[in-house]
């Protein structure tokens, strides 16, 4: 049976893995959905090495390693808000896929929601996403909105918001 470890990501080499990490995953799993130029563009906005630590040290992000067995599997990112936890990240690499590391994963979502006394974990997701969509309804979330956000270079994200209360 794995182990399933969630490591805070505090060093700069464990953002250099999250980044290599992400650029494989994306190119796997986001390239059928919204094609290799769009990929490319967003890995590089948004799942680079730069824009992780911009995101960390300016933003107030937080990131996490996700370990199957001492491999690195996955990756989180949060944002703390008001009363919520926004998921921004949660990808899981495809030879680690049914694993129940998802499940695991919000598992800690929903633990540090508690301890720091947030109401909800809420997400983008999209909307031809369908396989994850599917993932998340498992756990819980719900449809609450959908947004069409400009993110430049002639591309959009075309996306559900899916939210889930905590209680």
């Amino acid at each position: 049976m794995n182990t399933i470890n969630i490591v805070p990501a505090e060093s700069d080499s464990s953002i250099h893995e999250i980044a290599d990490l992400a650029e494989e995953i994306w190119h796997q799993h986001f390239t059928p959905i919204i094609g290799e130029e769009q990929v490319n563009y967003m890995v590089e906005k948004f799942q680079s090495y730069p824009a992780l630590q911009t995101q960390i040290k300016q933003d107030g992000y937080e990131y996490f390693q996700l370990f199957s067995s001492h491999t690195l599997a996955g990756y989180i990112g949060i944002h703390q808000e008001e009363d919520s936890l926004f998921l921004s990240k949660l990808y899981i690499k495809k030879d680690c896929r049914g694993q129940h590391l998802a499940t695991e994963a919000f598992n800690f979502l929903i633990k540090l929601c508690k301890e720091r006394d947030l109401k909800k974990i809420w997400l983008t997701c999209n909307r031809h996403n369908e396989n994850t969509l599917a993932v998340y309804d498992h756990l819980g979330f719900v449809i609450t909105d959908e947004q069409v956000a400009d993110i430049g270079n002639g591309f959009v994200m075309d996306d559900y918001i899916l939210t889930l209360e905590i209680r």
